[in-house]
């Protein structure tokens, strides 16, 4: 029975590559664990670059065939997509070793460490990495485990989406989209925001409930309606409202081209991204790293030198006068946020957005229309391509087309290009200089490549 980290020495992951599982491997290889891992898209002959990267850091990695499976593999890591039927997973059942969700791993992890869990449905990676930041700039040597790479571990020529310090605190995601959040008991619980997005309301109440109550202290945004009602004690919290009565406040935003500058109780912030959210993300990242004792000069020092992360508005370049952003924008909120955010760096913007699962879409479908439609200004567009699909059993009985057509019933500019391979030659038309071209979606592997060939073909 595996009931800490000290209970195994030899783990093997069985899809590794995945973000979550890649940042918890090279924890644990962090930690002088011995690390090997295996997954889907490690194959003979062809380059990997997570494989390379996490090679370098001394984890093994094979083919999915079980070759990597022995008597001396002490725990076997398996991620929600990992199903009983993989044939490593039946392996390992047969020689009897203990098999756990990545889930269960990082909350032991948690449990070794201070931990402060980032929670909410919209922010949980930038707030990870500005926590971050503010604490590495304040002498507190953390680690993290994020849902992204950060670039400035990217720099170091890491995936970026983990690392090790000699100090006492941890910072992870706690992720609310499989109900894993509720395993964690940190010694500071954030929640930044709730609204609607793999499950209903009322669910997702439930959950951040349980997941307040197993923080020893709990911070919340009081500017988001749902997350105040879950507020232990309002002076532990945040505002960009200063009647609101929370502890820290953020006021006086302006976005600059892809710069935004507030105050935080009346302390000046500048931080080179674009977007409100990203003010309300660093307000609370201030307001956890002041709970530990850190001074705003400091906090502010530390964010005027963020460099954000992987994915998340993400400049790619300018070209022809259209600056191309990638963004791993996939909910309602989150996309209309991206959409708003480029909306002051140049008079027009076109989005491209690929939703993922046909489940999701059409629980949100309602949502998606409402929430980009009345983000869009009358020179901008909306473009969507087909629903990206990983696999599985799955009704397919709503298109992005249904989307787009909803959309452009309320007198939006919306349109459907099914196959994003077609989506360049579509546009070309639509090009203009001073503007953006923002590229919307998550869980596809190819997104970047695909974000990167939008920009050379400009």
């Amino acid at each position: 029975m595996i009931k800490s980290i000290h209970d195994f020495k030899n783990v093997f992951f069985i899809g590794i590559a995945g973000v979550g599982m890649s940042a918890i491997a090279q924890y644990l290889a962090g930690v002088d664990k011995k690390v090997s891992g295996s997954d889907r898209y490690f194959k003979n002959g062809d380059y990997n670059e997570t494989r390379e990267k996490l090679e370098a850091e001394g984890i093994h990695c094979f083919l999915q065939n079980g070759d990597g499976i022995t008597n001396e593999t002490d725990l076997v890591v398996v991620s929600t997509a990992i199903e009983d039927t993989v044939f490593e997973v039946q392996k390992a059942k047969q020689l009897n070793i203990p098999i756990i969700r990545r889930s269960q791993l990082l909350a032991l992890i948690a449990k070794s460490k201070k931990t402060i869990a980032v929670g909410g449905t919209s922010g949980k990676s930038t707030t990870s990495a500005m926590l971050y930041q503010i604490l590495v700039q304040a002498g507190l040597q953390p680690s993290i485990i994020s849902g992204a790479g950060l670039t400035g571990i990217i720099k170091e020529g890491k995936i970026g989406n983990a690392k090790v310090g000699a100090g006492e605190w941890l910072v992870i995601e706690a992720d609310e989209s499989d109900g894993s959040i509720v395993q964690y008991e940190p010694e500071i619980g954030l929640l930044l925001n709730i609204d609607k997005d793999h499950q209903e309301i009322d669910e997702l109440m439930n959950i951040f409930g349980i997941f307040r109550n197993n923080s020893r202290q709990f911070i919340v945004n009081q500017s988001n309606n749902l997350a105040k009602q879950l507020s232990q004690d309002i002076k532990n919290d945040f505002s960009s409202d200063e009647s609101s009565g929370a502890s820290y406040i953020a006021t006086g935003f302006v976005q600059q081209g892809f710069n935004i500058r507030f105050t935080i109780n009346k302390v000046p912030f500048s931080l080179n991204c674009i977007g409100k959210h990203n003010m309300e993300n660093a307000l609370a990242a201030v307001a956890v790293a002041g709970k530990l004792g850190v001074d705003m000069q400091t906090c502010a020092a530390a964010l005027k030198s963020y460099e954000g992360i992987y994915r998340r508005n993400q400049v790619l370049g300018c070209k022809n006068g259209v600056w191309v952003i990638d963004d791993y924008a996939h909910n309602p909120v989150k996309c209309a946020a991206a959409i708003a955010a480029c909306q002051p760096v140049a008079g027009k913007v076109i989005a491209w957005f690929q939703p993922h699962g046909y489940g999701p879409t059409r629980f949100l479908r309602n949502d998606f229309v409402k929430e980009i439609a009345a983000v869009l200004r009358p020179q901008d567009e909306i473009w969507m391509s087909e629903i990206f699909y990983a696999g599985g059993t799955a009704v397919k009985d709503i298109s992005a087309a249904d989307l787009i057509n909803d959309i452009k019933a309320l007198g939006k500019n919306a349109y459907f290009v099914e196959n994003r391979n077609n989506f360049i030659e579509s546009i070309r038309l639509h090009l203009t200089e001073n503007m953006v071209l923002l590229l919307m979606g998550a869980r596809d592997p190819s997104l970047e490549s695909f974000a990167k060939e939008v920009f050379e073909r400009l």
